[in-house]
């Protein structure tokens, strides 16, 4: 885990501060002379900022989490308008269509020739057309990582279109863009915010950069999170988890993720429960399971350290325990009235087979030890 020999990418140019949303327009404009737009629900929240970019620009909405049609009618639009770049302007499954929509532009039109896992799983080998993300929730990160979450209802998953060519050309992070984000999903992008840094920092592919990125978004997690949620005005609170988003993305993308997401992804293809909401229930379990299985079969992994020290930075306390930083996370949970997984709906799914989905998922490579299906099923319990 703290190995010299390491590699790192993130996005070609990374801009970070309130106000920074000014410069899309212009940002855009250089890029490209047709622009392809897409939002969430709602893109009326950012119209004015939209209606600045350069004419004529076609605006793309996704109401959900994209599947792979989703992405298919994205990319015949997006040809159809002769776009030659292409911008995002919402969540994480705002961001994650238009990274698929830039990359299909440039490498064919059928995603399941690129996805892993059930897709064909060929690599993107060409550039994408130019792309630049700009998040209005704190939670992903997915403006600085290298792939493209989708939604396969037929495999009951999600799968991931990745490669270096996915990484957008500008992530532009504006935390007063998010100052209208409703409690609920200030409450569930910022736990999955925490968790890819969480996960990261212990992951068994960690590094110096990853972990420092890490430490930085854990710590601002700690102090911001509870505020974002009960007051959404607090810029201060909201530029903390912007940065904690950020820094978890950039982590993520170079140190890998844990049990968390190996679950969240099989449980977000199976019921409709948002992705923040399925980390956010996963998280305490997951942590509670791997310092258990730690302790009992490699007492010596320095994980077991980085799990005390996360709890440090979590509660501002230096002499918080993991026990500590597992009560800050289960209460914090509570807070926030995130609910167990079973109220989406899993409770008709077969823990066998999310199980043995989960543990066969990408994500679930970095996790710091191997757990085994008892464990996992011991996850999935106290979840629901």
């Amino acid at each position: 885990m703290s190995g010299v020999s390491f590699g790192f990418a993130t996005a070609t140019s990374v801009l970070f501060g309130p106000g920074r949303a000014a410069e899309l327009p212009d940002l855009v404009g250089g890029l490209g002379a047709r622009p392809f737009v897409c939002t969430g629900a709602r893109p009326d929240r950012h119209a004015e900022l939209i209606d600045r970019l350069p004419s004529p620009y076609r605006i793309w909405q996704v109401a959900g989490e994209p599947a792979v049609d989703d992405a298919r009618d994205a990319v015949a639009a997006a040809r159809a308008h002769g776009a030659d770049v292409v911008v995002a302007v919402g969540g994480g499954s705002v961001l994650d269509l238009g990274k698929a929509v830039a990359a299909l532009l440039g490498n064919g039109t059928d995603p399941l020739d690129h996805l892993e896992i059930v897709g064909r799983g060929r690599p993107i080998t060409r550039p994408s057309v130019p792309f630049v993300a700009v998040p209005t929730t704190s939670g992903t990160g997915a403006e600085v990582t290298a792939n493209a979450v989708l939604t396969v209802p037929e495999a009951g998953l999600k799968a991931s279109l990745r490669g270096p060519h996915l990484l957008p050309r500008v992530a532009l992070v504006d935390p007063l863009l998010t100052l209208g984000c409703p409690p609920a999903v200030t409450a569930s992008s910022g736990l999955d915010a925490l968790t890819q840094c969480l996960e990261p920092f212990v992951s068994a592919y960690a590094n110096p950069v990853s972990d420092g990125l890490a430490r930085e978004g854990l710590r601002r997690a700690g102090r911001a999170l509870r505020r974002a949620c009960a007051d959404g005005s607090d810029v201060e609170a909201r530029t903390d988890m912007a940065l904690c988003s950020l820094l978890g993305g950039m982590s993520l993308a170079n140190a890998k993720l844990g049990a968390v997401h190996g679950f969240a992804g099989v449980v977000g293809g199976m019921v409709a429960v948002p992705h923040g909401v399925a980390c956010a229930a996963l998280l305490a379990p997951v942590v509670e399971a791997n310092v258990r299985a730690l302790r009992a079969r490699d007492a010596a992994d320095p994980a077991l350290e980085r799990f005390a020290e996360a709890a440090r930075l979590l509660t501002g306390r230096p002499e918080a325990t993991v026990e500590d930083g597992l009560a800050w996370l289960r209460e914090t949970v509570s807070l926030l009235g995130v609910r167990g997984l079973d109220a989406y709906g899993l409770a008709a799914r077969s823990s066998d087979e999310i199980v043995t989905k989960a543990a066969g998922s990408s994500s679930m490579r970095g996790n710091p030890i191997a757990l085994s299906p008892a464990e996992l099923h011991a996850v999935l319990a106290a979840a629901r």
